[in-house]
């Protein structure tokens, strides 16, 4: 095990036990190596075993499974090179210059693993997770997502309290603060971790594999991990950070050991997610620190300055709880009449978002530039993705008049015909919680 190699310390003792132990015994039993995995997996459900111990020995045999194919110079048969460690066959142990080879950096930075053979381990795992595990995948952000974090030169005056301790002591959240908020001295930094984020982490387990995928570097992505989930109950070597990546300043579900059909991402940035934007549920943005409002060109002050924070039972990670069971129940419904394997959780969330505004039909008004192609504005489009029908001119069947200016003409007549006048905010924030939001929050008040 290289020292800069981005395992997490708490698993490092697993991964080398692998490398070195296992990877014998292994070559043993390579020849009916499913046999014997569906012998374990039957023991397994037999023996009482937490899910804990489950989940732990389930990322053995899969990181056992990438290095299964141990070197036998006495075989003829032309090898298909089906990964790399170091630049050496893991099966022949010839030399290999395969740059379409996917690296798994996360797991260990000499490990890549061609696609056929990547495409074999994903369904091998997503086989066992949703047959045995009745499990999906979960790909979760960091920053903005699960926490936020700041340097501690860019605390400002007002914000100080979070750094004092007596004053800290007499502060209104001295209890949440307890549990959520570290200073992490080593990187220079504070981090406020998000509220309900520990119940949502403990009852999103049992129904997904999750991973960790941030922009971050290396180093702040264990660290994190770390205040997130001291136990490693959660991630094991699961954590992707930025040098993981295979495209620059682009996350991609390329690298997860799992099926785009059954993987989930939270994230507060779409533009980061290229290539799997239905698989993304996006974000309402948490903004504890001054900083971060500022970093995002946000004018309204800081959690930390209002001295407040998310609610716990009505925040943005309570709301997307419920939408992620809603989704695993709805993908493993019994009464479904597609086979498990061909089901496709882009569907189900799709099916879902469509509910939220379903029975709405939308007008804009000095909301879309008037040299824009309505239909391809994001309010538009979002509107549609969230079930509602949009339209360029009222009618009686209109239900709502998203309007940016009171006095317009439309804005006039939803006022005279008693529909409903909303500022844009309304669809976003219907967006974000799942759920048609009430319009008299979102109102816009009629000129005299």
């Amino acid at each position: 095990m290289t020292e800069d190699s981005p395992i997490h310390s708490s698993s490092s003792d697993d991964f080398a036990a692998i490398l070195d132990g296992e990877l014998d015994s292994a070559s043993d039993s390579s020849g009916n190596s499913e046999g014997a995995e569906e012998e374990e997996s039957s023991a397994e459900d037999n023996d009482g075993k937490s899910e804990f111990d489950l989940d732990l020995e389930r990322v053995k045999r899969l990181k056992l499974e990438l290095y299964s194919g141990t070197v036998n110079p006495q075989k003829e048969e032309i090898c298909t090179h089906p990964g790399s460690f170091g630049g050496l066959c893991m099966k022949c142990g010839l030399r290999v210059d395969d740059d379409s080879a996917i690296p798994l950096k996360y797991i260990d930075k000499n490990l890549r693993i061609a696609n056929d053979e990547m495409a074999r381990l994903r369904d091998k795992d997503f086989k066992d997770l949703l047959c045995h595990r009745k499990k999906l995948y979960l790909v979760l952000d960091l920053d903005h997502t699960l926490l936020n974090s700041a340097r501690l030169t860019d605390i400002i005056e007002d914000e100080t309290y979070l750094i004092n301790q007596e004053i800290l002591c007499q502060s209104f959240i001295l209890d949440t603060l307890k549990t959520s908020l570290f200073r992490l001295d080593g990187m220079h930094m504070m981090t406020k971790l998000r509220p309900f984020v520990h119940t949502f982490l403990e009852e999103a387990s049992k129904l997904f594999e999750m991973y960790i995928y941030t922009m971050g570097e290396s180093p702040y992505a264990l660290e994190m991990a770390d205040l997130l989930d001291p136990g490693n109950k959660y991630f094991h070597s699961r954590i992707i950070a930025q040098g993981d990546c295979t495209q620059k300043y682009k996350k991609g579900l390329d690298i997860v050991l799992g099926r785009e059909s059954a993987v989930l991402i939270l994230d507060d940035t779409q533009v980061v997610w290229k290539e799997n934007k239905e698989n993304l549920i996006l974000m309402d943005r948490y903004h504890f620190f001054a900083s971060s409002c500022k970093n995002f060109g946000f004018s309204h002050k800081s959690l930390s300055l209002l001295k407040t924070d998310e609610s716990e039972t009505e925040g943005a990670l309570a709301t997307v709880l419920k939408v992620l069971r809603q989704v695993h129940s709805l993908f493993f419904d019994k009464g479904c009449k597609v086979n498990i394997e061909d089901r496709d959780v882009r569907q189900v969330l799709k099916a879902i978002r469509k509910e939220v505004l379903k029975d709405c039909k939308i007008v804009f008004t000095h909301v879309i530039p008037t040299n824009f192609t309505a239909e391809q504005h994001h309010l538009w489009r979002m509107a549609e993705q969230l079930g509602a029908t949009c339209s360029t001119e009222v009618d009686p069947s209109v239900t709502h008049v998203v309007s940016g200016d009171a006095g317009t003409d439309k804005s006039r007549w939803a006022a005279r015909e008693n529909k409903f006048l909303v500022n844009p905010g309304w669809i976003e924030a219907s967006n974000f919680l799942w759920r048609k939001q009430s319009e008299e929050k979102f109102s816009v008040k009629t000129k005299q």
